[in-house]
């Protein structure tokens, strides 16, 4: 199967460069699978679809300010540093010490031995370049976590054209992030508010969370020719026993954002139906690339939220698995038609 099959043309005004002034007011295209009927509503109208025994799966994931700009010792060169995981931790972000794979620019700082400093109290060095990325070694005076929120920036996707501004710092994560180490924010879970998950809780629908540590992987593009043969990005993923026997119990798993579906169908290793006694997900926590696409029989998922994503994709390829290419495919044109804002801070749909 080939890449370039999954392509599609954007208008580049319909890539948001900011959310929506409120959460919660994003359109929201609501996608029928059985029927291919298309529905226009706003994201807080998605109580809507849901029913009492549903599981809605929250991804409780909290973005860190990954992007480090640094001079390079010695030269004085501009350097950015990507966090991307930490090494030998699990989970792979908490503790005051460690050494993190990273991704390095420009190249020519990707060199063994290579001191990199951020402030006078916060720098480090290149220590192995043969790994898949390179690994980098922080030294500092004080709190680690402290001083990455001093001289750290939140991690844009680069397709948002500008500088962080102060407002990303809130945008750019849920409303209910927890757990700290993504250096992608779950954009699916941007909409939600308070509000709006309390009317979800009124109306008898469980919440489950699970924590998945969104990575570079959300924007890496597809580089190979064939879908078969790429490499999809490792993320760390923890799912609690208590929202394990909830998703066990539903009559209907609805998954926020396509990491969460990843976390989720990992664990399906055998063939389960979509009912209360045919699920049997445990309590568990480690790593998944597990790399979703068409054709794929989803064992756990029975609806997914989404945002819009980037033509030749994981994150595309893994919608078309779950809905069909030819209906994703004309559900893109109508959003597009319609004025629908795409990618990270863009609008919303419902897969149904």
């Amino acid at each position: 199967m080939l890449v370039k099959d999954f392509d599609y043309k954007l208008p580049k005004e319909l890539i948001a460069q900011y959310p929506p002034e409120h959460r919660g007011q994003s359109k929201l295209l609501v996608l029928h699978r059985k029927t291919k009927e298309i529905e226009h509503r706003k994201f807080y109208n998605i109580i809507d679809y849901f029913n009492s025994k549903d599981v809605l799966v929250l991804n409780e994931t909290k973005v860190i300010p990954a992007r480090l700009i640094g001079k390079r010792v010695g030269t004085g060169g501009k350097v950015e540093i990507f966090l991307l995981n930490k090494i030998k931790s699990n989970p792979p972000w908490l503790g005051e010490t460690g050494e993190w794979e990273v991704l390095i620019s420009p190249g020519r700082a990707n060199k063994l031995g290579v001191r990199i400093s951020f402030g006078p109290d916060f720098w480090g060095e290149v220590k192995n370049t043969e790994a898949k990325h390179p690994v980098f070694k922080f030294h500092y005076n004080g709190n680690f976590e402290s001083l990455l929120y001093k001289y750290g920036q939140i991690p844009l996707p680069p397709y948002i054209k500008r500088a962080p501004v102060s407002s990303d710092y809130k945008r750019y994560q849920t409303t209910y992030a927890k757990s700290p180490g993504a250096c992608a924010a779950p954009t699916a879970g941007l909409h939600f508010t308070k509000e709006i998950l309390n009317s979800i809780k009124e109306k008898g629908i469980e919440i489950a969370k699970i924590v998945v540590h969104t990575g570079f992987g959300s924007f890496k593009p597809i580089k190979c020719e064939r879908v078969e043969n790429h490499n999809m990005e490792v993320e760390y993923y923890k799912i609690p026993d208590k929202s394990a026997n909830k998703i066990n119990k539903a009559k209907r798993v609805i998954a926020v954002g396509t990491s969460a579906v990843r976390a989720l169908e990992t664990q399906a290793k055998n063939p389960i139906r979509q009912t209360a006694s045919g699920r049997k997900l445990k309590s568990v926590s480690g790593w998944t690339d597990k790399f979703i696409y068409p054709p794929y029989k989803f064992k756990i998922v029975g609806a997914l939220i989404t945002n819009f994503h980037l033509p030749k994709s994981t994150l595309f390829l893994l919608v078309c698995a779950f809905a069909g290419k030819e209906l994703i495919y004309h559900a893109y044109q109508e959003a597009i038609k319609s004025g629908y804002k795409f990618y990270s801070y863009g609008d919303a749909m419902l897969i149904i």
